[in-house]
């Protein structure tokens, strides 16, 4: 095992080997406040790259940013019944404005008149702000979007996967036909598909939520559902059509073109920093985190080998020659993003920090490649092998080698996700088994009652979405040998 090794590995404990590698490649650690997470710069950087390219997309469809408070009025809540049963129990609630001296202690004081909810999402009230702007079928569709963070009290807190607070992109929009809003709902959920894949590398099941998991107060919702390197299901992205439920609630109307008075149709979809979670458990192996180049804070980091002798300030120059003839270079239509880590520290030292951290392409330099006019890289998908080139084809060949590791991990996740699907027909007790020992995603038939899939979900796993484009064998339900009437992907879940 050599010195860079994540301890304990994948094998051996995987939680466990998830915790380390955030803590080796610098992304977080947990906060003083309960449940609560600092994302450090680096694992920041991601969110940042995941963030922008993720805006584009929403406002190439014609969304609009905008910003809506962190504070929810209780009473708001209290009309989205069946909403507010889903999240009761993750909500927290602000019922003091100040706090007093009594006895030398600082105690709450100045009672609110009414408790406020701390956003655990904003259904409610953005709604209210729809129904004062939305008057006529000329005002739709409303197409929102936000950028914010969001606090569910999470029980059982893991750093990026479930925190009491995180950020996330939540879209809200409201349409004049229930055609167009779940031609809107689908349409994200298309998005979400292709950026995981695309853009994250992390290949993904596709489908609708059966009943018992849709969003609370959703008509019906949809997910991406990613495979992490232990067979267990991830959520990686949701998309809602909200139907008139929340309108109606919010009293969201307008008049149509015969001027009568309708309510409109509503839908909501979004991701979360729970993406870095699903990147880590997708793409890091025993050495630390992998980096699709996509989101990589830096794509190239340059490290000059120095040794506290006169030719270091050649090699530092030469280094720096390096960065600059990769500036005005792109990969996928964007500038690179080129360090040179020129910092007092063993360059060993550097090598293992930048391995562990899953920078996609790193290259050392030292007075041996200055004086022949090269460069040594390491690509993070194959980071023992060390490939020499003339600094001029490097520079040329820089946006190649980034293709060629956002491809690898791609295929790399995805020859993950197909070969640990089970499509053979089986029966409820070898289902148990396969889901008890871990093993992936389980493809078989369903009869739809959902009496059937709570009592499966108590014994072994859940149903995660009922697949958009994959078929199982048989015809009858796995849980309850009925005449089955769909297809469902069964996992254990994150």
């Amino acid at each position: 095992m050599n010195k860079s090794a994540i301890s304990p590995t994948r094998q051996e404990d995987f939680p466990g080997w998830y915790q380390e590698v955030i803590k080796a490649a610098d992304l977080a650690e947990m906060a003083h406040v309960r449940g609560c997470m600092v994302i450090k710069p680096w694992g920041y950087g991601i969110w940042e790259r995941i963030r922008d390219l993720l805006d584009k997309e929403i406002k190439a469809r014609g969304h609009e940013n905008a910003y809506f408070p962190l504070f929810i009025p209780l009473s708001y809540i209290q009309k989205e019944a069946d909403h507010v049963e889903g999240f009761a129990k993750e909500m927290a609630v602000v019922t003091h404005h100040r706090l007093e001296q009594r006895d030398g202690h600082l105690v709450p004081g100045g009672e609110l008149e009414e408790p406020i909810v701390v956003r655990p999402t904003s259904e409610a009230i953005i709604g209210a702000s729809m129904s004062q702007w939305i008057q006529s079928y000329r005002d739709l569709p409303l197409l929102l979007n936000q950028w914010a963070n969001v606090v569910r009290w999470e029980m059982r807190p893991r750093v990026f996967l479930r925190t009491s607070e995180f950020l996330w992109q939540e879209g809200h929009t409201a349409h004049s036909t229930q055609q167009e809003a779940m031609d809107e709902t689908i349409e994200m959920f298309g998005v979400y598909e292709s950026f995981a894949q695309e853009v994250l590398c992390v290949p993904v099941v596709a489908g609708e939520k059966p009943p018992s998991e849709r969003f609370p107060g959703a008509d019906r919702s949809f997910s991406i559902e990613a495979m992490m390197q232990d067979g267990k299901a991830l959520q990686a992205g949701t998309s809602h059509f909200l139907g008139q439920n929340f309108a109606k609630s919010a009293d969201i109307k307008f008049l149509d073109h015969t001027g009568e008075l309708c309510y409109a149709y509503t839908t909501s979809w979004g991701v979360s920093t729970r993406l870095i979670g699903a990147l880590v458990m997708t793409h890091g192996d025993d050495d630390g985190l992998c980096v699709p180049p996509r989101v990589a804070p830096h794509q190239v980091v340059i490290s000059p080998i120095t040794r506290g002798e006169p030719v270091d300030a050649d090699v530092l120059a030469y280094a720096r020659k390096c960065s600059q003839g990769l500036f005005g270079s792109t990969y996928c239509s964007e500038p690179l993003r080129v360090k040179v880590d020129d910092r007092l520290i063993k360059s060993v030292d550097k090598k293992w920090q930048w391995l562990k951290r899953g920078v996609p392409v790193l290259v050392e330099i030292g007075p041996r490649d200055l004086e022949a006019g090269t460069v040594t890289f390491r690509k993070r998908t194959s980071f023992y092998q060390a490939d020499t080139m003339k600094l001029d084809d490097f520079i040329v060949q820089v946006p190649n080698l980034l293709g060629e590791v956002q491809d690898e991990l791609l295929d790399r996740a995805r020859s993950n996700l197909e070969s640990n699907i089970l499509t053979d027909e089986i029966d409820l007790s070898a289902a148990r088994a396969y889901l008890d020992q871990g093993n992936g995603f389980l493809l078989a038939k369903w009869c739809g009652d959902t009496a059937c899939e709570v009592a499966f979900k108590e014994q072994a796993a859940t149903i995660r979405c009922l697949p958009r484009d994959r078929k199982a064998k048989g015809t009858v339900c796995v849980v309850c040998s009925k005449p089955a009437t769909t297809d469902a992907i069964f996992a254990q879940s994150y």
